[in-house]
């Protein structure tokens, strides 16, 4: 067995959700429960076919984010793998709707962090083992910094 990290690359200022699911419907459903949730979101989306074909399926609003999701689980490469990423949008504005599809089996990660992907690799084929999601913490947080965090709840709007 070999393991492996791959890197995700996707443009500044973007959400990703990573994930796990098992159908080639995933692409279509995954699609619609995006644009249900937020009409006008620009995203990308691929998903590894595990079976049959084996490509690297993928729709999207936005031609950028869908040719880089496609780059990106190429790179990966784990089948029944998916691949969101969200342009002026956060995951908690489209997560709900995404686990609910009934494709899906697991989120792995839903984030604006850098992320590397530990990916494993026997003669059958790769699948991905977890993430790596942003930085190791630097500390516990004091009273000053639950200000701070409670502060940028409101300004971006999560909490009044």
């Amino acid at each position: 067995m070999k393991l492996e990290t791959v890197r995700l690359d996707f443009p500044e200022g973007c959400n990703i959700i990573l994930g796990i699911s098992h159908f080639i419907k995933t692409v279509e459903d995954l699609y619609e429960a995006v644009v249900t949730s937020m009409p006008n979101v620009k995203f990308g989306l691929a998903f590894c076919e595990a079976s049959g074909a084996c490509l690297i399926r993928h729709e999207g609003t936005d031609e950028e984010l869908r040719a880089k999701a496609a780059e990106n689980m190429l790179r990966i490469g784990a089948g029944h793998s998916f691949l969101l990423i969200l342009r002026n949008a956060y995951p908690i504005n489209v997560l709900n709707a995404v686990k609910q599809v009934q494709e899906v089996c697991s989120i792995l990660c839903a984030t604006s962090n850098p992320v590397e992907v530990i990916v494993a690799e026997t003669e059958q084929g790769r699948g991905i083992l977890g993430v790596i999601d942003g930085f190791k913490p630097k500390g516990i947080e004091k009273p000053e910094n639950v200000e701070e965090r409670r502060e940028f709840l409101r300004r971006i709007g999560y909490k009044r």
